[in-house]
């Protein structure tokens, strides 16, 4: 790690949302930090506006993957790395389940965090104080309709994680899971629905729905934790979604 930082990370997903907003924080708090994503433009803007790495990659990609443990083993390594990338693709039944959707979802959500992962887990062991945090969803808990290739997907991420947290204790590593709810991000919704009154309709009548600073607080919150503070799982929802079939929508 850099001299002048006691911590750094690698935060994936950075262009936009959750990433971009976990960025933000780290830095503010003197962290060095790695942003990753595809869109190199995003990525740069951040940069140069706080500081961070910008590591354009595409984490489903080996070379793409080998390329982002170069630069930051060249930059002195981290002690944290923060999986956010991810998304939903369609919100189609099982019946009409499109196979691109659904590969696309696997390979961005399970695999693209397992390759990140198993890149620098040996260096997260060496550190002996090191972090992994995932950020599934609570769609990996409660299933609905429309939402099974999404659901399937973070579910599958929810599992890889704890099978990391058993697999990694005894290398004093520590794994943290953040389910969130109800998120208005700038794109999340409108990427999986492909139409912005569709996106809307999602958070249509709800007062407060979360931001993006609301779950990157958790975040940082929780990788800034005295290392032997592992909050194992965080289930972040707006205060309107009791439940995933409980939101409680104004006029309705």
């Amino acid at each position: 790690m850099t001299e002048n930082s006691t911590h750094a990370a690698v935060v994936t997903g950075a262009s936009t949302g959750i990433g971009e907003a976990t960025v933000r924080q780290l830095r503010a708090r003197g962290w060095t930090v790695y942003a990753v994503a595809r869109r190199a433009g995003r990525l740069e803007a951040l940069a140069a506006e706080t500081g961070a790495v910008a590591v354009p990659t595409d984490i489903t990609a080996d070379d793409d993957v080998a390329r982002l443990l170069a630069t930051v083993e060249a930059g002195g390594g981290i002690d944290t790395l923060i999986n956010i990338s991810g998304g939903a693709r369609g919100a189609d039944t099982l019946a009409e389940a499109k196979t691109g959707d659904w590969e696309w979802m696997y390979q961005v959500n399970v695999v693209g965090t397992m390759k990140v992962t198993r890149a620098f887990l040996p260096m997260l062991r060496a550190t002996r104080a090191g972090t992994v945090l995932n950020l599934t969803s609570v769609a990996a808990l409660v299933s609905y309709e429309g939402g099974a290739g999404y659901n399937a997907a973070k579910a599958a991420q929810r599992a890889m994680t704890q099978a990391l947290r058993l697999e990694e204790v005894a290398n004093n590593l520590r794994v943290v899971e953040v389910l969130p709810g109800m998120v208005r991000t700038e794109e999340f919704s409108l990427r999986r629905l492909g139409d912005a009154g569709q996106a809307d309709a999602v958070y249509a009548g709800v007062a407060k729905p979360l931001t993006a600073d609301d779950v990157a607080d958790v975040v940082a919150y929780a990788v800034t934790a005295p290392h032997h503070v592992n909050l194992d799982e965080i289930v972040i929802r707006p205060v309107a979604q009791a439940a995933a079939h409980k939101v409680v929508r104004e006029g309705t």
